[in-house]
Order: structure tokens, then C-alpha cells, then sequence
């Protein structure tokens, strides 16, 4: 059985179909390591600048990290959009799974071992990977978008029917 078949109604409106079985067991175990830490996160974020971030997260106190997913070293060597994320985040972090021969990230890089059952930090970013603080206007625009995303979907979810007004 794949992990798509032990998807249930409820997260199949977080997934929009270019997942591989590897990204979604990684984006489940850090989304359960976000949760106990409670951080909030989304995944499939569309930025200001028309990047998609896998996972945007936010803490209590208003950071925003971004984690991008890396299902392998291809999926890893393919990617040249991860540092248009660096502008949109207080922390950056790839998430791989156990597997991935880490020596191949950047040193400056944060990065998140994890498999569908959890995930750890195993390393914090640093330099512009690990940037200060966000500026109030950018943070407080990104802080609406992860709430009307994230509000949107669970309308979407709790009324999969859209409606085309009143009623009669």
C-alpha cells in the first residue's frame, strides 16, 4: 500500500497531485515535528514573488520559516529556486529524508532529517540561510497570506461544494 492510498478525506485538499510518495512521508513527519514545537504550517505556499514554498511555517511569536522538501539528490541537483526563498523567511531549512547523502546541501543551509513517522533538526542555517529578522511590512504581509490560505483551504474542507450565492 502507498502512502497516497492511506491519505484519508482530510489531507487530500493539502495535496495538489506533484507530490511523490518520498516528498509527502517527509512533509508529514515535519509537520508533526512543527506541531509539537507549536508551529503552525501550510504546505504549498504561493510567495509574493510567485515561488510555491513546500512548507511555510509560523511560531507563536511570529517567525516564519520555510522548509523546501527534497525527495533526493536529482530532485536536490534540479532545484535553482530555493534562494528566492531566503527573502521571504526568518529561518530556511531542506527536508530530506535519512537517506539523502547530506554532504551534498550547503554547509550554510538548515536542514531536517524526517520520515511519515516525525523529524529533527539536525542543523540550523546560518548567513543569509539564517537571516534576521523579516521587515515588519513583509512579515505582517506574509503573516496574512499563511491566514487567508490557510482559512480558504478550510473552507474549501468543511464545504467542498462552492456555492453560487443564495440559494433558493
Amino acid at each position: 500500500m502507498s502512502l497516497h492510498d492511506d491519505i484519508t478525506a482530510t489531507d487530500a485538499w493539502l495535496q495538489d497531485g506533484r507530490q511523490s510518495d518520498a516528498a509527502l512521508a517527509i512533509q508529514r513527519g515535519v509537520t508533526r515535528l512543527l506541531a509539537s514545537q507549536n508551529t503552525a504550517c501550510l504546505p504549498e505556499v504561493v510567495l509574493p514573488n510567485y515561488q510555491r514554498a513546500d512548507l511555510m511555517a509560523l511560531t507563536a511569536k511570529g517567525e516564519i520559516s520555510i522548509i523546501e522538501i527534497k525527495s533526493g539528490l536529482a530532485d536536490y541537483q534540479s532545484d535553482k529556486k530555493w534562494r528566492h526563498y531566503l527573502d521571504y523567511c526568518d529561518r530556511f531549512y531542506f527536508a530530506v529524508d535519512p537517506e539523502f547523502p547530506i554532504e551534498a546541501l550547503p554547509e550554510q543551509v538548515g536542514f531536517i532529517l524526517a520520515d511519515s513517522y516525525g523529524a529533527e533538526i539536525m542543523r540550523e542555517g546560518e548567513g543569509d540561510c539564517q537571516a534576521g529578522k523579516l521587515a515588519p511590512a513583509r512579515r505582517a504581509l506574509l503573516t496574512r497570506r499563511l491566514a487567508r490560505i490557510g482559512s480558504f483551504r478550510w473552507a474549501r474542507l468543511s464545504d467542498p461544494r462552492p456555492s453560487n450565492g443564495v440559494q433558493k
